[in-house]
């Protein structure tokens, strides 16, 4: 017998189009929700593309304040009686809260006045993002804010298994599995594009260093800088140049460091997956991230991954097999692991067919279904039993 469609609202600060892996992941749940028949109410900030008025009953908006660095991004205005006048009104089977600002907040207290189930997702890594921008004494205080937010709901999804264990060490309660998945037919080898990649003034035989992301203090871009000197001078017969696709408060002083390099500013959609594909060697030295999308995307694309052994990275690459991996926080390994890679061209072949063979089997629709029984499992008085081949199917498991 097929369980009976649900009624969700899911609260977030952040959704495309705006650019960010936050997004990217609601809007893939809120697409494979929609697509198996359930009823999903967006509450969110409004946004520059939004019309004056609200869309309907399924979209609830909210002013917004500007995020101090990071353009384009808000936080929500607290919105408890709005919300409370809609819910009493509509009342959702159970709530999905994907940001803990304001309007998280208020989403929190409306939904436990009217005895609503949450599942909460805990998305970001605020509480480290507090050293990166000097105001490190605020560290404390925000891990025992989102601690206290989390333990309310009855659910605390989390993208990687390491992320999970470090939450349990803080002594986060109720904490489960919900890993990413990757769209392996937008972001493909095929999308390689010889003229895009003469626009960079590289040859079919020059490599393209790339990374994608913010260009912002949490993501580590000093080592980015460290390792591509690095292969410069581990390598100087071949011809490379550094591909950086994204944007942030960190591109001026990057572009001083980096006169050479290319600023490809912000992409999405096809123009992403191109660029992706016409890479070969990935970047990617952030240790802040609680997944980081980015390294499914470059996996799918045939890229030569280079990351820090945690969060998606250490779910989905075997170090030598279809990636390259260092310990957190090991600069120097990170840089060997860079060169190690484009000292044998036969195995840098291999492990970068190995990396699309692995991120072709990491589809969307396993992780919908997993997040389905998980808001399911809110509803009911003892939490229900989520299958272990769900849970594979779902990326817990590294492949």
């Amino acid at each position: 017998m097929n369980a009976p469609s649900l009624h969700i609202a899911l609260i977030s600060e952040t959704f495309p189009p705006e650019i960010n892996g936050v997004a990217n992941t609601l809007g893939r749940l809120v697409d494979g929700l929609r697509g198996r028949g359930h009823r999903v109410q967006l509450i969110r900030p409004r946004q520059e593309v939004d019309q004056e008025q609200d869309a309907g009953n399924d979209l609830l908006l909210t002013r917004g304040w500007p995020l101090p660095g990071y353009p384009g991004l808000q936080w929500g205005q607290s919105s408890l009686h709005k919300l409370l006048r809609r819910w009493k009104r509509q009342r959702p089977d159970v709530l999905y809260i994907a940001t803990e600002g304001p309007l998280g907040l208020s989403a929190l207290r409306a939904a436990r006045r009217l005895a609503i189930p949450v599942v909460s997702g805990f998305h970001t890594n605020f509480q480290q993002y507090t050293g990166h921008y000097g105001i490190g004494l605020l560290t404390r205080a925000m891990t025992n804010y989102l601690r206290w937010f989390h333990n309310r709901t009855q659910l605390t999804l989390v993208p990687s298994i390491g992320q999970k264990v470090d939450l349990e060490r803080r002594d986060f309660e109720r904490l489960a599995l919900l890993a990413r998945g990757v769209d392996s037919q937008l972001f493909h080898p095929r999308k390689r594009s010889d003229e895009l990649r003469e626009s960079w003034g590289l040859g079919s035989d020059d490599l393209a260093v790339l990374h994608v992301g913010r260009l912002a203090a949490e993501k580590n871009l000093g080592l980015l800088v460290k390792a591509f000197r690095t292969l410069q001078t581990a390598h100087p017969q071949r011809r490379m140049r550094l591909i950086l696709v994204g944007d942030g408060p960190l591109r001026a002083s990057l572009q001083a460091q980096l006169p050479e390099a290319l600023f490809c500013g912000l992409q999405r959609g096809e123009a992403l997956a191109t660029h992706y594909a016409s890479g070969d060697l990935f970047l990617f030295p952030s240790l802040s991230e609680t997944f980081g999308n980015v390294v499914l995307e470059a996996l799918a694309s045939s890229l030569g991954v280079v990351a820090f052994d945690q969060a998606a990275a250490a779910q989905h690459i075997h170090h030598g097999h279809n990636g390259m991996l260092a310990r957190p926080g090991d600069e120097a390994g990170f840089c060997e692991a860079a060169c190690e890679l484009l000292d044998d061209a036969e195995v840098f072949r291999r492990i970068r067919l190995n990396a699309r063979r692995h991120a072709s089997h990491l589809s969307w629709d396993g992780i919908v279904v997993l997040f389905e029984q998980h808001l399911r499992s809110a509803m009911q008085p003892a939490p229900l039993c989520v299958s272990t081949e769900l849970r594979s199917r779902a990326g817990e498991t590294r492949h």
